[in-house]
């Protein structure tokens, strides 16, 4: 998997990769994805590349999903070593923003994304204020494929890391 060099990584990405400590228990239609989210939680964790925000908002959301033990899955691990390695991150990696109301001032402009979850615009918001517009590395939730195009315009890179998985999640919630 050819992973960008700085890159965000949504929730959902080390969430599924914890499917994969008890693999029996892994849906088949997403084995795939679950290796995907497993590889990709190692290259982070093994070459770094991580962009988070300064306010902390996005290790919160972490925080509250994984386990801070680093156990039992990859996903926990993953949240033990961005609590460990946080400061370590080049500063410029640690983006601030600016929350107004339920959005972000660096959240894009663009009259596609006014439905865009307010849960998720932290990670639009910091890689659209950091220089190097880092891609964001999207797993299962099925929204941003309804969106893939307005955040392309707004010049917002996502890497879906489970496309087929989550284009016919999409298509069967908007029923075509």
């Amino acid at each position: 998997m050819g992973l960008p060099k700085k890159f965000l990584v949504d929730t959902n990405v080390p969430k599924t990769a914890n499917l994969g400590h008890v693999p029996d228990n892994i849906p088949h239609e997403l084995t795939d994805c679950v290796l995907a989210c497993v590889e990709a939680i190692e290259h982070v964790v093994k070459k770094g590349g991580l962009v988070i925000d300064a306010n902390g908002e996005i290790f919160d959301e972490y925080r509250q999903q994984l386990s801070m033990s680093g156990q039992p899955g990859i996903g926990d691990h993953f949240m033990k070593w961005v609590h460990d390695n946080q400061w370590s991150l080049p500063a410029s990696d640690r983006v601030a923003i600016t929350k107004s109301g339920e959005t972000y001032d660096q959240f894009p402009s663009h009259d596609g994304l006014n439905n865009f979850d307010n849960s998720d615009r932290k990670f639009v918001a910091v890689a659209n204020v950091h220089p190097a517009k880092p891609a964001i590395l999207q797993a299962t939730d099925s929204k941003w494929w309804g969106w893939k195009d307005a955040l392309v315009e707004a010049n917002i890179t996502v890497c879906f890391l489970c496309p087929e998985y989550v284009k016919t999640k999409y298509t069967e919630k908007i029923g075509l």
